[in-house]
């Protein structure tokens, strides 16, 4: 028996907010497309759900199974954290419950009938399942009337079995996101051609809100003069 293939991803506007699930499951030559919609959720409790309900439509247990999923939460979960919560009694290290326990609980049920394979993916960098789920998962979240797929993997119409993204684009979000989460050194800001810097993001907000402008963090010294003599250049002064 060939490998099942799970491509899953969550989705919520707001975060809280309205959002939803969708998952791609490829089993035994058919295609299974899963998914729907909660009215109040979050991002974390949609990846974990998409993989909790993956997971119940298999067929034949003790099967290998590949997951790929874009969320941090739910591969370190699954494969770290749940050990630890469940010694606790499912509380967490400072004694709180564990959020979304009871999907937690369904998944350690359910992983002890599977031979899984964990893959933590890159999010929106062309992994075309998940790619797939990700746009199930959205289309629920916004209340649209989606059409899932449930045939034989030679008339779906996607190359579902190509596992292959597109590394530079996921090196450049990777990048993204450490820069974003990076101690900035100071904001620089433009506002009607006049150049300020800010010590804190809120200041810096409190600036450009509501009006044309430009505005950069500088993680350096170096990279502050740098984002202002280009917006000089911009200017004209």
């Amino acid at each position: 028996m060939s490998q099942i293939l799970i491509f899953t991803d969550g989705a919520a506007k707001g975060n809280p907010g309205p959002g939803g699930y969708g998952a791609v499951v490829v089993e035994n030559g058919k295609v299974m497309e899963i998914g729907e919609g909660k009215s109040e959720t979050t991002n974390n409790e949609m990846e974990l759900k998409a993989v909790v309900e993956a997971l119940k439509v298999l067929s034949v247990q003790g099967s290998k199974v590949a997951i790929y999923t874009d969320s941090k939460y739910v591969v370190e979960g699954a494969q770290g954290w749940v050990f630890g919560w469940m010694k606790n009694g499912w509380k967490t290290k400072a004694k709180t419950d564990v959020l979304h326990k009871g999907l937690w609980q369904e998944l350690v049920d359910l992983q002890k009938n599977f031979d899984i394979e964990w893959h933590k993916v890159p999010g929106h960098a062309g992994l075309i399942g998940n790619e797939r789920a990700d746009s199930i998962a959205s289309d629920f979240g916004d209340r649209k009337n989606v059409e899932l797929y449930h045939g034989e993997l030679s008339e779906y119409g996607i190359d579902i079995e190509n596992v292959s993204y597109d590394e530079e684009e996921a090196k450049r979000r990777s990048e993204a996101r450490a820069r974003q989460s990076a101690k900035a050194y100071s904001y620089v800001s433009m506002v009607d051609g006049e150049i300020q810097t800010h010590q804190t993001w809120a200041e810096c907000h409190a600036r450009v809100d509501g009006k044309k402008a430009r505005f950069k963090k500088a993680l350096t010294e170096e990279e502050e003069r740098e984002i202002i003599e280009s917006y000089k250049k911009e200017a004209g002064t």
